[in-house]
């Protein structure tokens, strides 16, 4: 299938669909699309099915009676039989919906499946039952059906366990944000600090160009304050309320309250459970609940400590929703009265640096390390990046570690290929590189890691100064990541 030339990125997407669409196997195959809204999966899978002659439909909260009257009156449209569909139940409309790839293979796609299921919790096993493996109306089909859905929790479990479409599927896709080099393409931004910036706030969700802010972008660095007052921070935009909404959508976070307190206490630099529970003043073990389903829901990201076992800490997945509980939720009633948001802006500035803009860099310093950095660089192709706290007991402290970037184990121990800070608004030198040396040497001193190789990385939004550039100019395991290095603009 040619992908549309409108679509921006989404190769690896459409290469995946084109696949599964045009298998020459003959049978009924299943797949599964899923993802955080607003990501374009609608637009992805209207677009195939557009290009590949299929039939697209889009469920709603409706009952199931209501849903059941729908798909008849959209499979009549698409099909224009003698007489209309009518089903009785879902099992004779999937069987119509396989009967459409009777002679060749078709592209049937179910989006926003979840609310089909939560109005008829039978119907994964009714899909189920249409797919046995000798079962004549399978076997006689080429449809290609694609399940899709918004919901995190419930589509993770949707293939998972006993549940009744585990071993079904031939294909399971997850379509992401776009990553930060990516993000700042579609944005039409080429600076790579104001690039950062705007990325911090709105991440890599396609939608919040092109729906949500209609295309505004910043013009220049000089208009990142102008734009973000004029777009995230105006109550007239779709992109004012979205944080809230995001978290309304999700179908197993029931008491909202506790959760946008679990979310309010990350946002505040409560990264630990313990650090969680204190700020909402509960139990730790009150709070393990709430944490898991935001976890699923995909808003909440749990990171492992690379250097002390079960110490995880947690950061906001969605950076709207990091930028929403750090600057907008706890002035909120200012910000919904018209005229506020260049006042609210201007005494939130500090925040949005050391709470969102700040965070957010060190993430995308570690994505870099782990998809993008040569691994002739790192000296090995990483297995995972991280970061962590390294004890020191001589002077019982712990020394944070942003970047922990960890190979694959061929020994008794995993290398640590390279540690690194990161400073966004800090011009780093040579005393940042002596900070690493020390605790390069505390690591190897613990033994949980070969540090034989380990490299030493800088990443600073802000620059070197001449001794950080002669020490690296003179040792190749020290390494400076500047802003343009992180965007694929040069060294």
């Amino acid at each position: 299938m040619d992908k549309p030339v409108e679509m921006f990125d989404r190769g690896y997407e459409w290469a995946a669909l084109d696949r599964f669409i045009n298998d020459p196997q003959p049978g009924a195959t299943l797949g599964v699309v899923s993802g955080r809204r607003r990501q374009g999966k609608t637009y992805l899978l209207d677009a195939a099915c557009r290009v590949a002659g299929g039939f697209y439909f889009g469920a709603t909260e409706a009952t199931d009676a209501e849903s059941l009257r729908r798909v008849s009156t959209a499979l009549t449209e698409h099909v224009r039989p003698a007489s209309p569909y009518h089903f009785a139940d879902w099992a004779e409309a999937v069987d119509a919906l396989l009967a459409l790839g009777a002679e060749r293979p078709v592209p049937v796609v179910i989006d926003e499946f979840p609310y089909l299921a939560r109005a008829n919790p039978e119907l994964p096993s009714l899909i189920q039952e249409a797919f046995r493996p000798q079962r004549e109306q399978r076997t006689g089909s080429r449809s290609r059906l694609l399940l899709c859905g918004s919901a995190l929790s419930f589509m993770g479990r949707l293939l998972s366990g006993n549940a009744p479409l585990r071993g079904r599927a031939g294909l399971e896709l997850v379509v992401r944000p776009l990553d930060h080099r990516l993000a700042a393409e579609f944005w039409n931004i080429a600076d790579p600090r104001l690039a950062l910036k705007v990325n911090a706030i709105v991440g890599g969700t396609p939608a919040y160009r092109r729906e949500f802010a209609r295309g505004d972008s910043p013009t220049g660095p000089e208009d990142f304050d102008a734009w973000v007052i004029r777009t995230v921070l105006n109550p007239e935009t779709p992109l004012f309320r979205e944080a809230r909404y995001l978290l309304a959508e999700e179908p197993d976070l029931r008491d909202t309250a506790l959760y946008l307190s679990v979310l309010a206490a990350v946002a505040d630099g409560n990264a630990t459970r313990g650090g969680i529970a204190g700020y909402l003043e509960r139990k730790a073990t009150d709070v393990a609940h709430p944490i898991n389903v935001l976890e699923d829901a995909g808003l909440l990201q749990r990171d492992s400590d690379a250097f002390r076992n079960n110490r995880p800490t947690y950061r906001i997945a969605e950076p709207l929703v990091g930028f929403y509980h750090a600057i907008m939720r706890p002035v909120w009633d200012q910000l919904e009265r018209p005229g506020s948001a260049a006042r609210v802006w201007q005494a939130s500035r500090r925040r949005f640096t050391n709470n969102v803009l700040g965070p957010h860099f060190e993430q995308v310093c570690r994505e870099w390390a782990l998809h993008h950095a040569d691994p002739e660089l790192l000296g090995g192709l990483p297995a995972r990046v991280g970061h962590g706290v390294v004890h020191d007991p001589s002077a019982r402290t712990g020394h944070e570690v942003d970047a922990a970037v960890i190979g694959v184990a061929d020994g008794a121990k995993p290398p640590l290929l390279a540690i690194g800070e990161a400073k966004w608004n800090d011009t780093m030198g040579i005393a940042h590189i002596e900070r690493l040396q020390h605790i390069r040497e505390l690591i190897a001193r613990a033994g949980k890691y070969d540090t034989g190789r380990t490299r030493l990385i800088c990443f600073s939004g802000a620059g070197f100064n001449d001794k950080a550039r002669s020490a690296a100019d003179a040792s190749s395991d020290i390494l400076l990541v500047d802003l343009p290095t992180l965007y694929g603009q040069g060294s």
